[in-house]
């Protein structure tokens, strides 16, 4: 189990063919990036791609919202952030940021609702007692940290009252 707080993710490269007509990282590829950060905590709580080959359980995505906040090119490296809001028997609710790398900025922020599934059903179901005690000491690690500005964020469009 990581013991930093929020997960530090390594470095990732961004690929030229996500790079849009804009010039910049295509809307898509901020996903991936988010995901594969989320990959590095899932397998330190043991949920990675062994736990869904012998245990036949995993996680599924069941909510993401996305927000970009400065655009991504291809000479840019990131490293994603995750920290984990809130959780229960079957379910993760997490913050994750992505960072450029070197200068430090912010890019994105992605928070998720993230559903423990028996692979069998599919269906959603409790963790484990070994992954759920992960789980736990991760959140309790987290509560040190100050809830992010940008969590909890709806869209809406904002009207001026007139």
């Amino acid at each position: 189990m990581p013991d930093n707080a929020p997960y530090t993710s390594r470095v990732f490269e961004l690929q030229k063919d996500w790079i849009d007509f804009n010039g910049h990282l295509n809307m898509a590829y901020y996903t991936v990036l988010f995901d594969c950060a989320y990959e590095e905590v899932g397998e330190s709580l043991g949920m990675g791609a062994h736990y869904a080959a012998t245990r036949r359980l995993t996680t599924y995505t069941a909510e993401i919202h996305l927000s970009y906040v400065r655009e991504l090119h291809l000479s840019d490296r990131v490293r994603g952030t995750y920290q984990l809001l809130d959780h229960d028997e079957k379910r993760l609710h997490s913050y994750q940021e992505l960072r450029h790398a070197d200068e430090g900025w912010l890019a994105a922020t992605c928070e998720t609702m993230t559903l423990h599934i028996d692979m069998s059903g599919p269906k959603v179901t409790p963790f484990p007692r070994d992954v759920l005690e992960r789980v736990e000491a991760m959140r309790t690690l987290h509560t040190t940290l100050e809830t992010p500005a940008r969590a909890g964020r709806s869209i809406a469009i904002r009207r001026r009252k007139s």
